[in-house]
């Protein structure tokens, strides 16, 4: 929450429309941070999987 929303929500005012702007701001940041986190975890596990095969030499049981 930003310096601009909390002095809104100080103001006296309709307190419905204050959560309901809130709420849209967190959604629209939840989705833009999707794709990131989904890259940073497939990259990390194709690197395991590389880590898994180095050790082990082959797939062989």
């Amino acid at each position: 929450m930003g310096i601009r929303d909390f002095a809104r929500s100080l103001r006296p005012g309709n307190d419905q429309q204050l959560a309901a702007s809130l709420s849209r701001q967190n959604r629209r940041g939840h989705r833009r941070s999707i794709p990131g986190t989904a890259r940073a975890s497939q990259a990390w596990e194709d690197a395991d999987r590389a880590d898994e095969r180095n050790r082990r030499g082959t797939w062989s049981q």
